[in-house]
């Protein structure tokens, strides 16, 4: 393994890199999907090659945007969780490692309705490690930390970095989504250095924070065995989806309905009690929604339940979740009959199985 290039070839040595990771991790379902490559002529600084990746939503850093302090469903967090895990155990078993794990490189595929890894460019082969500085402040592992300054004094590390700085980078990103705070200070702390354990039981016993016992001590004990200062004793991404936090069923709630596209749009306050008892009234509406919603997008089926559960809901199931978001942003607020009508998406793997929740929080 030879030294990084001078910095005018960085680019091209860092897009070569990335598309040869991306082509030999091609056909995971949470890692980010390249379709092609091609040259743009009009770059300011002149011709520039380019990745074609498939296009993917909103990702973990803005969905804690979103959060305003609260932190994230254990819906939410134990999808992400299983995502990037089974994203990590694939390209760990194929000899990669990510080594820039953060929020913003993990990001919501609407079609698939998955979480999926991206950002390949600092990413390399265990054992040949191509560059010195890797992983983002905040989420960088004790191992890399170590490296990084050693390389700026000019010394050479004598412990190579390994896929274990993935799994620390992940159990700060899923501390983060459980606190719903930014953590870049604590763990750069030397309270955190001294003692990670302890400040992580905080986070778990904050009063502000409102979960369930017995998972929220599955996902503590979960997120401790990624944080071990000994990259060693670090649980590996295999072990890791064995953890019994991943044995719970949980439901989404509203708030991550309204968050997370997919090809399916389901409609609140919009039927009545009355309007469901009376066929032709109820026959009347279904036609007034399908041409609605037929606005936006090929309608492929829709469905309004007579019972419990998911009475009165209106489920819309669109051919793409482009022409879903389009019918979001717009029915959203619109007076029907009367009624303000509520929006929100609905998991399509969910409705194909005719499980509709009842009562979301």
């Amino acid at each position: 393994p030879g030294a990084r290039p001078p910095a005018a070839d960085c680019a091209e040595y860092g897009f070569r890199k990335e598309r040869a990771a991306l082509e030999q991790l091609r056909g995971h379902r949470n890692i980010v999907t390249l379709y092609g490559v091609f040259t743009n002529h009009y770059s300011a600084n002149g011709p520039s090659r380019c990745l074609l990746l498939e296009l993917l939503d909103i990702s973990v850093s803005e969905l804690l945007l979103h959060s305003s302090n609260q932190g994230c469903s254990m819906w939410m967090i134990q999808h992400c969780a299983r995502d990037v895990l089974e994203a990590l155990a694939f390209l760990h078993h194929k000899g990669y490692v990510h080594a820039d794990l953060k929020p913003r490189n993990i990001l919501w595929s609407a079609e698939e309705e998955c979480f999926k890894l991206i950002d390949f460019g600092l990413s390399f082969k265990e054992g040949n490690q191509d560059v010195k500085y890797i992983q983002t402040d905040g989420y960088r592992a004790p191992e890399a930390e170590l490296q990084n300054c050693l390389a700026q004094a000019g010394l050479q590390s004598e412990t190579e970095c390994t896929s274990a700085v993935d799994l620390w980078s992940l159990g700060i990103v899923l501390l983060e989504m459980f606190s719903g705070m930014k953590l870049k200070h604590t763990v750069q702390s030397q309270e955190w250095k001294a003692n990670s354990s302890a400040i992580i039981d905080r986070i778990f016993a904050s009063e502000g924070v409102v979960n369930s016992a017995i998972p929220a001590y599955h996902l503590r004990d979960l997120i401790k065995s990624m944080l071990h200062c000994d990259q060693g004793k670090r649980a590996s991404a295999e072990k890791a989806l064995c953890s019994p936090f991943f044995s719970i069923p949980f439901a989404p709630h509203i708030e991550d309905l309204v968050m997370l596209p997919t090809p399916v749009l389901r409609l609140l306050n919009v039927l009545s009690d009355a309007s469901l008892q009376s066929e032709e009234e109820y026959e009347d509406i279904l036609e007034d929604i399908r041409e609605e919603c037929q606005k936006y997008g090929p309608v492929v089926s829709l469905l309004i339940p007579k019972e419990n559960p998911g009475k009165g809901q209106v489920f819309v199931e669109y051919a793409n979740a482009g022409d879903s978001k389009a019918a979001q942003k717009m029915l959203t607020g619109k007076i029907f009959d009367g009624k303000f009508v509520v929006a929100t998406f609905y998991p399509l793997s969910a409705y194909k199985r005719g499980y509709l929740y009842q009562n979301l929080l």
